[in-house]
């Protein structure tokens, strides 16, 4: 697969530095889809990240929120005795899952609940952002 040169781009547009690195780290993923998430527009401003997380203690796992890039790691402890597999269909290895936020997005919370790690998050959009009415004199 080619993947297209940005270079080009950086030399006329100001500012949108962070849109093409972006797109350039979105297509260098290789992390095989593992594991697997959804994302979902809860209410307008409201978003939720449920992520499948089968296997992992709440203490195995770690979310990082820094410069809007959101990181969730998961790692077994080293301490779990060999197994004999006639047959391995659960995957356990070890992940990091990265998202790219959007300006004013907040992290709410997070919670552990039969296997799915949630992730909630809200858009808080300053007042001085918001539309506002102009009175007529």
């Amino acid at each position: 697969m080619r993947n297209p040169d940005f270079s080009p781009l950086y030399r006329s547009a100001i500012g949108f530095d962070r849109l093409f690195n972006l797109l350039e780290t979105g297509q260098n993923q290789s992390n095989g889809g593992y594991p697997p998430y959804n994302v979902e527009l809860v209410d307008e401003n409201l978003y939720r990240i449920a992520i499948a997380v089968a296997g992992f203690a709440e203490s195995e796992l770690e979310i990082i929120a820094h410069d809007n890039m959101l990181t969730i790691k998961g790692a077994h402890s080293g301490d779990a005795t060999p197994r004999n597999y006639l047959y391995q269909g659960i995957a356990e290895r070890n992940f990091e899952r990265k998202f790219q936020l959007a300006e004013h997005i907040h992290i709410k919370g997070a919670n552990l609940e039969n296997g799915l790690l949630y992730i909630d998050l809200a858009r808080v959009v300053p007042e001085t952002l918001k539309p506002r009415r102009i009175a007529i004199k």
